[in-house]
Parts: structure tokens; C-alpha cells; sequence
């Protein structure tokens, strides 16, 4: 593993290690307060912070995991693990969700209320603070290593600042200004909250697991940097795809077909190091042709008379 990679992985363990901290801190204040009130929301919350502290478990597997270097029997490393981390929390607030629907339809017919709404928006302030704490470290270690997994829960915790806000008027409209049905009525609107956040964060887990090729604005990128060697006529059959915080890309390169062998190589040596430059950490891929061989199919294109 080379310095750089080592000090990503190590930065996301962190990352994970602060959700852990966090979402253990928070399943205690959570589980008294919601014995104390006996609120809806803020049961939904515990519901939430019970899953946030089993996905934070299961981000720090996958992170731990990814950041294995590629072996005999996973040539392409073990960056998939990130996305099935990402998925794994997709289905626990996915059952968060559901689970919290349905309670909070039984106390809407039940007609239930709500006591002791001060304890319950204090540990919500608690939570809001440590949250805020959690996500600006997030968002650090995310702009450095790129993390699929690290991403996904921030997403999750940045859900979790409108769920606790949420129980904060809950209960507040429920004790203090007499609201009858504010309380199951926010339960469902967080769990409506928690289901489209699970929506979003399973998109990137799925386009990294059915390898989606890069974004377009990626790939243009890309080609910018390639397109500045003088030596290439022309790159056809451009693949790309992203496993985990890392990048691949193979591509056919058209160059002057009386070239030696050892000349080509120079040229690919040249190409990659431009690349490299410009997308560190990426794993590159690259088949010369001479000028105008055509494979058919996507070989056939070329990227760079785009």
C-alpha cells in the first residue's frame, strides 16, 4: 500500500470510528429519553440512532476491508466493499423507516401523547451537537479520500440533523402548544425523510457495484489529458468505472503504426504519467494500435474527434 493510500485508509477508519463513538453516545441519551416521553419521534430517533451505530459498524468493516491491498484472488483490490457497506446501511434505514410508519400510524388512531418534552428536546440538542461535530470531520476525510462508504453515512447523519429538529417540534408542539397528533404526524414525516435518504445513498452503492461508467464531465476531464500527448492519433474503446474510492480505466490508443515496440511502450509510459498527475491512484489500462486498426463495435469510435 503506498503512503498516500495508507494514509486515506487510516482516515477513514477514523471517520468510522468517530460515527461508532457518536451513534454509542447517542443510543444511550436516546433510549431515556424515549422511555421518558414516551414519544413517537423520539422513538423513531432511537430506532434511527440504533441502525446508525450497526451501519457505523458495518462502514468500518467495509472501509477496513477496501483498504486491502489487491491479492491473488482480488486482482482488482477490495474497493466493492465500500458499496456493500453503503448498501447494508441502505436496508437498515430502509426497516428504520418502515418500522417508524408504522408505529407512528398506531399512536396517530390511539390518539397517544407525549410527556416530559423538555428531557426529549434536551438529548435531541445533545444529539444535534455531537451530529454537527461528526459531520464536519466527515466531510474532511470525504474530500480527501473520496470514501464511498464514509459518503454514505454522511448523508445518514446529515438526515439525522432534520430528524432531531423534527422531534424537537414534535414535542414541543405536542407538551407546549397543545397539538394534538403533531408527534405521530412528525414520526411519519421522518420516516417519509429517512426513506428518501435511503433512495439517494443507494444510488452511488448500486452504480459502483454494476461498475457505471464515469460521469461525463469525469470523462472529458479525462480525455483532456490524454488528448496533450503529440503522439496519439486518436483513443477509441474508452472503459471506465469506479470500485470503492478507486478509479479504473482501460482505453485503445491510436499511434503511428512504424513505430517499435519499445517506442510505443515510451509513449504509453509518457501517457500514464500525465494521467497519473491529474488522477492519482488511478488504475490504467492501455492498448496501442496503429493509426486506423478498427476492432468494430465501441473500438470503432474515437473519443477524441469528439
Amino acid at each position: 500500500m503506498t503512503p498516500s493510500a495508507a494514509d486515506n485508509a487510516a482516515l477513514n477508519r477514523s471517520a468510522a470510528f468517530a460515527s461508532i463513538a457518536v451513534a454509542a453516545l447517542l443510543l444511550g441519551l436516546k433510549g431515556w429519553a424515549a422511555w421518558t416521553t414516551g414519544s413517537a419521534a423520539m422513538l423513531g430517533s432511537l430506532a434511527d440512532t440504533t441502525l446508525d451505530l450497526v451501519a457505523s459498524l458495518a462502514t468500518l468493516a467495509g472501509v477496513w476491508i477496501a483498504a486491502h491491498p489487491a491479492d491473488d484472488d482480488h486482482r482488482f483490490g477490495h474497493g466493492k466493499a465500500e458499496a456493500l457497506a453503503a448498501m447494508f446501511q441502505v436496508v437498515l434505514i430502509s426497516i428504520s423507516a418502515l418500522t417508524l410508519a408504522f408505529h407512528s400510524v398506531q399512536e396517530l388512531i390511539a390518539g397517544a401523547r407525549t410527556e416530559a418534552a423538555g428531557e426529549g428536546i434536551a438529548v435531541s440538542a445533545v444529539a444535534m451537537v455531537a451530529t454537527v461535530a461528526l459531520l464536519v470531520w466527515q466531510r474532511h476525510v470525504i474530500a480527501r479520500t473520496n470514501s464511498l462508504a464514509i459518503s454514505t453515512d454522511h448523508v445518514h447523519y446529515q438526515s439525522d440533523l432534520m430528524l432531531n429538529l423534527a422531534v424537537i417540534a414534535a414535542l414541543a408542539l405536542d407538551q407546549y402548544l397543545d397539538v394534538k397528533g403533531a408527534d405521530p404526524l412528525f414520526g411519519l414525516a421522518i420516516a417519509g425523510w429517512l426513506g428518501w435518504g435511503a433512495w439517494g445513498a443507494s444510488q452511488d452503492a448500486i452504480d459502483n457495484l454494476m461498475d457505471r461508467e464515469w460521469p461525463q464531465e469525469k470523462k472529458d476531464r479525462f480525455i483532456a489529458v490524454i488528448a496533450r500527448h503529440p503522439e496519439l492519433r486518436g483513443v477509441h474503446d474508452l472503459r471506465t468505472r469506479t470500485a470503492g474510492n478507486r478509479d479504473f480505466v482501460q482505453f485503445h490508443v491510436w499511434v503511428d503504426g512504424k513505430m517499435t515496440v519499445s517506442q510505443a511502450h515510451d509513449v504509453m509510459d509518457e501517457i500514464e504519467e500525465k494521467i497519473l498527475a491529474e488522477f492519482p491512484g488511478i488504475e490504467i489500462l492501455i492498448h496501442p494500435d496503429p493509426e486506423g486498426h478498427v476492432d468494430g463495435g465501441l473500438a470503432s469510435t474515437n473519443v477524441l474527434a469528439r
